[in-house]
């Protein structure tokens, strides 16, 4: 073999060999950024559904919030569905919290399964409340929050009216229990809770429910002997 053909046969396994290493590399360098554009996309949108699905209610940013999502709202009408009978209420548009409050709870399915819980014989039914597990995990979910008053737009508590019952913890200002609502049934109403109290909405059609409902009987503390449901609500126009 002469030096020119040994130094061929050297030279030219050792170019091959290092341009397959020189492929190899470039195919790596090509398909890793993807893979990690890929995941952190995903990652980028996972943070965003599970902030989403931790938003709760609270003090701080309530008001605010329902501030906000009343400007979104083109719908002033919810129909409670009881076992019963429908009632449909028509929600002021001059309250603007306990409006927007009331259709968030609605659309949210709080009411869904909730009771008529506490009747006041010739004077008020209340709803919004449930001695049963799943109403307490909806309150845990939503969150944690009261309503200040709103006396002033000139609403008084009418036959039919609905309103917005204060909590009964720790609260010399009156605050709103979010949660829960009455429907007056006194005639011609009961006038005695005006300023005290913030009217929301009115009874636009079944009041003959609501009469019904107020005529059950009832044991201790005003609860009605047999539940009376609050099988469904929804956003009706």
């Amino acid at each position: 073999m002469t030096p020119k053909t040994f130094l061929f046969y050297t030279i030219i396994p050792l170019f091959l060999l290092a341009s397959c290493k020189d492929t190899t590399n470039a195919k790596n360098v090509a398909v890793q950024p993807q893979k990690r554009k890929v995941v952190d996309s995903v990652s980028v949108e996972d943070k965003k559904k599970k902030e989403k699905e931790k938003f709760v209610l609270t003090e701080d940013n309530a008001i605010e919030f329902f501030f906000n999502y009343n400007k979104t709202l083109k719908e002033n009408t919810v129909t409670l569905t009881t076992n019963f009978g429908d009632i449909t209420i028509e929600l002021f548009d001059d309250v603007p919290y306990h409006k927007a409050n009331f259709i968030y709870l609605t659309r949210k399915g709080y009411f869904n399964d909730t009771y008529f819980h506490r009747i006041v014989k010739n004077f008020i039914i209340q709803g919004g409340n449930a001695d049963n597990v799943e109403t307490g995990r909806k309150r845990g979910q939503i969150g944690r929050y009261l309503l200040p008053p709103d006396t002033r737009k000139g609403h008084k508590h009418h036959r039919g009216t609905v309103s917005m019952p204060s909590s009964e913890i720790d609260n010399p200002h009156m605050l709103a229990s979010p949660f829960e609502f009455f429907i007056v049934v006194t005639k011609p109403g009961s006038y005695h809770l005006d300023g005290d109290y913030t009217p929301f909405g009115k009874v636009i059609s079944g009041m003959d429910i609501v009469d019904k409902i107020n005529s059950q009987p009832v044991g201790q503390g005003d609860w009605p002997i047999q539940n009376i449901y609050i099988l469904n609500a929804k956003v009706t126009k």
